[in-house]
């Protein structure tokens, strides 16, 4: 991937459950401080002038995605998603693919579950990693002490948390590339940087925000609807 690649494009896997929840409702159609949670993270996608298109992968039995306001936006197509997020994450770019997407322009891959994205910080993204042969990701390092569990809910080990960082989405990555990686991991990666990362590459880290966390369980509800309270009026 470098600066001139010709295109930017957004994959959205929301394909998933939400299985750490109990609620019927798959986790990125709950509300949020007045939307849904897939709806906040596809219009942070939509506010970065560069991305040309936004591909969400969809459950095949999707019942709510034709309520959201994302589903009528030009910029925004859908695709059928897998069982796993990997799989999601192909399907999206075949469908990009399908709709003209070159192998040399850039994806940004994000989690339907992290809603508090900002605008600042995918532009962030992409002006550090974009020159990037091997793309980067949003990542924040660790700060607290880590624990090992022994397995019985008592400490086996303390684990230096030295040049440790934490994940977070959205992935940068040359769109080819990424497909060839996926094509070949196994589909238990959980995101796609460890993909990229067996083919060899070593994807830059760009410092991310605290706020951007996963919404995996229901405490994560207040918190991230504070977050974005203050976002309502804007438009993207």
């Amino acid at each position: 991937m470098n600066q001139g690649a010709e295109a930017v494009w957004a994959v959205i896997p929301a394909a998933g459950q939400g299985v750490r929840m109990d609620d019927p409702t798959p986790k990125q159609y709950h509300p949020l401080a007045g939307r849904a949670v897939l709806q906040w993270a596809v219009e942070a996608m939509l506010g970065v002038t560069a991305v040309r298109g936004v591909m969400v992968a969809l459950a095949p039995d999707d019942r709510h995605w034709q309520r959201l306001a994302a589903a009528a936006h030009p910029r925004v197509h859908t695709c059928t998603g897998g069982a796993q997020r990997a799989a999601s994450v192909r399907a999206g770019l075949t469908a990009l693919r399908e709709r003209g997407a070159d192998p040399g322009d850039a994806v940004l891959v994000h989690d339907a579950a992290r809603p508090a994205v900002t605008v600042t910080a995918i532009e962030r993204l992409l002006t550090i990693a974009a020159s990037e042969a091997d793309g980067g990701l949003l990542a924040l390092p660790v700060r607290d002490t880590l624990k090992m569990d022994a397995g019985d809910g008592h400490i086996a080990s303390t684990i230096a948390r030295d040049g440790l960082w934490q994940a977070q989405t959205p992935q940068l990555f040359p769109l080819g590339r990424l497909q060839e990686a996926l094509d070949q991991a196994d589909a238990s990666v959980t995101d796609e940087a460890a993909a990229m990362e067996l083919l060899g590459a070593r994807p830059r880290l760009v410092e991310g925000e605290v706020g951007n966390i996963k919404y995996t369980y229901e405490g994560d509800r207040q918190w991230l609807a504070e977050q974005l309270r203050g976002r309502v009026g804007d438009t993207q």
